[in-house]
């Protein structure tokens, strides 16, 4: 689920949304190296993921006899498949270390895809199809762009006779975009070995384009909101309608989510909103700039939150967000009601517990009748990966290669990917993957998903040098 692109309309005052992303030209001269890539990615696109009639599995099992067809001895290459999910297994495989004392690195990807109906599509959606510079099915971009890179890596490095000093792993894995199962948490689960590593890289954070097709930033995830869900119930003896009481569980429930929706919880700064704001200020209008300084100077700067935070997705960013999304009550138009509940989904900042956030929204409810529980199992806090020199060094020395003068702008995604999970398990998670797209979003969830031909294969040429850097060897 990429939704990384933090460039919001304020944000965007100099650079308009692309007017139309098929006028770009085709690319020319594709390497033979990039022509086979583009099989392996054909092949993976085509491969029908969706929850409702697809196979996870059946792309795990292609990918994985890429690898052993490469060289990948037998051991090396598993498909795990969980017996209760048959469809939706996972693919794991490893590339050895020469140094057993250097932690491994893992590769992260999830290959299931957004349900796609072929009839709302301009083209078949599980048809990989290059058009006006353009790639267009379902996944092409999110995330079988970037499982499609870690598995061609792994065979290039392979042919190439690549050593690395710490191991490369990588798992392509199932139920991202869905609820119930899912890949990576099973695999942490039962299966820890197999994907532990020092840190992980991940979908989450992608490049930004101009209307002209220029390179304006590139994005770096470290962190990202944990998703959790809470149910407010209240509940009354009810009675007729004919005669109303004081307690009524309609109106004590919109009272207390009145007051939620009223309260805002407090600013607070990660290392990556804190660079995102930092380097953000060249780039907005004079007024932003300004209360963007300001507000990294002192996150407390009334008049500085107010300008920022009038944004919302600039908001998201700062501090934890729960707002009210369902609601029901009452059994029948004639009776007063005895049972109404709420769900209230909450954006919550990483670091935070969630039994924090939960002890909050009953303070702020300040009605005892109102009772709140989990609407499913809490996620674990963890805190923000760290934005070290040893994980952007190596990112900026492959950026300048492909886009000098480009800025690298770290965020935090208000939005949830499989890392969650590995930052949860104490994984570090990263978000990079060097894919630039319009403002638009490319069709991500959408109809006609797409991405631009040049920037997949720069991603891959990208990703891949990077994966040397962080692996180190020869």
């Amino acid at each position: 689920m990429r939704l990384a692109r933090l460039m919001t309309t304020a944000a965007l005052l100099a650079l308009p949304v692309m007017a139309n992303a098929q006028t770009t030209p085709p690319p020319t001269n594709v390497r033979p190296d990039q022509a086979k890539f583009r099989e392996l990615y054909k092949e993976l696109v085509e491969i029908n993921t969706t929850l409702s009639i697809g196979s996870c599995t059946k792309a795990a099992e292609a990918m994985g006899a890429r690898l052993r067809a490469a060289g990948y001895p037998e051991a090396d290459v598993k498909v795990v498949v969980e017996p209760k999910h048959p469809r939706e297994g996972s693919l794991v495989a490893v590339l050895r270390g020469t140094d057993p004392k250097s932690k491994p690195i893992l590769l992260l990807a999830h290959i299931d895809v957004v349900e796609a109906n072929r009839a709302d599509w301009t083209r078949d959606p599980f048809v990989l199809v290059e058009e006006n510079g353009y790639f267009y099915g379902r996944g092409t971009s999110d995330d079988k762009s970037q499982a499609a890179i870690w598995a061609d890596s792994l065979i290039r490095l392979k042919q190439e006779g690549y050593k690395p000093k710490r191991d490369i792993k990588m798992a392509l894995t199932c139920g991202e975009e869905s609820e119930g199962y899912n890949g990576i948490e099973d695999l942490l689960k039962n299966h820890r070995p197999m994907v532990d590593a020092e840190f992980a890289l991940n979908e989450g954070a992608d490049g930004l384009l101009d209307e002209q097709g220029k390179e304006v930033v590139l994005e770096v995830q470290a962190g990202e909101k944990v998703y959790q869900d809470f149910t407010l119930t209240v509940t009354n003896p009810g009675g007729h309608s004919s005669r109303p009481q004081g307690a009524n569980a309609i109106y004590q429930l919109s009272a207390a989510l009145d007051r939620i929706g009223a309260y805002q919880f407090p600013p607070r700064f990660i290392d990556a909103t804190k660079g995102y704001f930092t380097q953000m200020q060249p780039r907005v209008s004079a007024e932003q700039a300004a209360a963007m300084k300001a507000l990294v100077a002192n996150i407390q700067d009334p008049a500085a939150l107010k300008t920022v935070t009038a944004d919302p997705m600039w908001n998201s960013m700062l501090r934890t967000t729960c707002v009210a999304t369902m609601v029901s009550a009452g059994h029948a138009p004639n009776a007063l009601p005895q049972r109404a509940t709420a769900n209230v989904n909450c954006r919550i900042l990483p670091g935070t517990p969630v039994e924090e956030v939960k002890a909050k929204l009953a303070e702020v409810a300040a009605d005892p009748a109102v009772a709140f529980t989990l609407a499913h199992e809490a996620k674990t806090a963890s805190p923000p990966p760290a934005l070290t020199p040893a994980i952007m060094g190596p990112i900026t020395k492959q950026a300048a290669k492909l886009w000098p003068g480009v800025p690298i702008v770290p965020i935090l995604l208000t939005g949830a990917t499989d890392g969650v999970h590995t930052n949860a398990a104490g994984i570090p998670t990263y978000g990079v993957t060097g894919i630039f797209g319009g403002s638009d979003g490319d069709g991500i969830h959408g109809l006609n998903e797409r991405v631009r031909v040049k920037s997949l294969y720069e991603g891959r040429d990208f990703l891949h040098g990077l994966i040397k850097d962080y692996a180190g060897g020869k």
